[in-house]
């Protein structure tokens, strides 16, 4: 087999490839992806054979209604031709008519508003629940004691009718107790190679989780996390289990047992909860968990390609938007596959303090079917929040800055701006679709 010339189609898959590797085993716990993730690429690598188009899977007249509508008509007009120019109008956190209630938004009151928690409250006492109106409610930010209820909702787990709610998840619980019975609670001998070595790793993985919660520590915890996390990937073989996926049960796990524990997660103990509890939350977790994957296989297939995808549909938007940057960091030779990998893959759980993940999965939920797409545009707004800071950095200082950006201090202030951002720049161009062509 030939080695080809720098710039030959076999050496540009193979440094592809290579730089996939590296960035997953970036996942595993070190702290760089090896040394091709601190070595300059000499020439561009060219994108799979898909085309980076921004728009919807669905029809614009599926999207959803009220007040996002609304944005999307003021907004109709605009246009990107010289969206480098325009980056400080975009980019401006003042204007009072970017996003539908961008004061409320961005002051961080907008879950807890009483006039919101009439509506929240109007909508979860109807007989059945209006859920293209829950979701509009939701998009910015679920009170804490009703994100339980709602989320379930929102993925579908618990029906909208009220009526055949406790029935629905009272069998659906009893099915997950049956499926860690089948798979789980069996010896050894009676799983396969393949089976025993997903098994031990997601016994390594599983102290691994969020580190930085002590919480998550606890290792009934963690047994908890291994059974769900084992229980999904033997049922969905497709899949298995891919590192970054513990990551996304973490939300759940808090989310669902905020119902029996109260105070702040820092006091929390699991010690008094009944077995009958726990197994309920588990089950809470593995449906939503597999409810929540549903639209994002091929994020965790071999390869994940669904993630490849949305990394070059990042990079075209981040070009677009703001030119300097993208030039910068094309210039530099840094590939956004080297740091927006692990965003799309544990879906920015790692870059931002875990006490504002569930806020941030209040709008993945609302989103729904629509995520993947959006995803795009909140990874755009989390890196451009630095813009001005990554075009005076270097190769090595934008790796190293990439890999610990500074969102240790980050209140709900800043998490709203960075969703108020992707929210304009994505209603811009789904009004604008011409721009995003060729």
């Amino acid at each position: 087999m030939s080695g080809g010339g720098g710039g030959s189609p076999n050496n540009t898959e193979w440094r592809f490839n290579q730089t996939l590797r590296n960035v997953q085993g970036m996942l595993k716990g070190r702290s760089f992806p090896g040394k091709v993730l601190l070595t300059r690429r000499s020439e561009p690598l060219s994108p799979p054979d898909y085309s980076p188009s921004f728009e919807s899977e669905h029809d614009e007249d599926e999207r959803k209604e009220g007040s996002r509508q609304e944005g999307e008509g003021q907004a109709s007009g605009n246009s990107f031709d010289n969206a480098s120019s325009k980056k400080s109008n975009i980019l401006s956190t003042s204007s009072s008519n970017s996003l539908p209630d961008a004061q409320g938004l961005v002051s961080g009151a907008r879950a807890t508003d009483s006039a919101r928690i009439a509506k929240f409250t109007t909508e979860l006492s109807r007989p059945a629940v209006i859920l293209d109106k829950l979701r509009e409610l939701s998009w910015s930010g679920v009170p804490p004691y009703m994100r339980p209820n709602v989320w379930r909702l929102l993925l579908g787990y618990a029906p909208p009718n009220k009526d055949r709610r406790e029935g629905v998840l009272t069998r659906k619980r009893l099915e997950y107790v049956e499926c860690v019975s089948q798979y789980y609670d069996i010896p050894d001998s009676e799983r396969s190679d393949e089976e025993i070595t997903m098994l031990r790793q997601i016994a390594v993985d599983c102290p691994r989780t969020v580190p930085d919660v002590t919480f998550f520590q606890n290792h009934q915890i963690q047994k908890s996390l291994e059974r769900i996390l084992y229980t999904w990937a033997i049922r969905h073989p497709a899949n298995g289990y891919v590192q970054g996926i513990n990551d996304l049960v973490t939300p759940f796990l808090v989310v669902f047992l905020s119902e029996h524990l109260d105070g702040n997660m820092d006091t929390w103990s699991v010690d008094n909860l009944s077995a009958q509890d726990i197994s309920n939350i588990e089950a809470d977790c593995y449906w939503c968990l597999s409810k929540f994957l549903d639209g994002m296989q091929d994020h965790y297939t071999f390869a994940q390609p669904g993630i490849q995808r949305l990394v070059f549909r990042l990079k075209e938007l981040v070009r677009r938007i703001d030119e300097p940057v993208s030039k910068h960091i094309e210039e530099q030779g840094l590939e956004f596959l080297q740091f927006a990998f692990r965003w799309f893959n544990c879906l920015l759980i790692r870059e931002v303090p875990f006490h504002l993940v569930t806020r941030l999965w209040d709008t993945y939920l609302a989103e729904g079917d629509y995520l993947p797409d959006f995803l795009v545009y909140i990874s755009a707004s989390f890196l451009l929040t630095w813009s001005d800071k990554l075009q005076k950095l270097d190769f090595q200082e934008m790796v190293m800055f990439l890999q610990h950006l500074p969102t240790r201090t980050w209140a709900h202030h800043e998490l709203e701006m960075v969703l108020s951002r992707a929210y304009m720049w994505h209603t811009m161009f789904k009004s604008s679709p011409s721009h995003l062509a060729g």
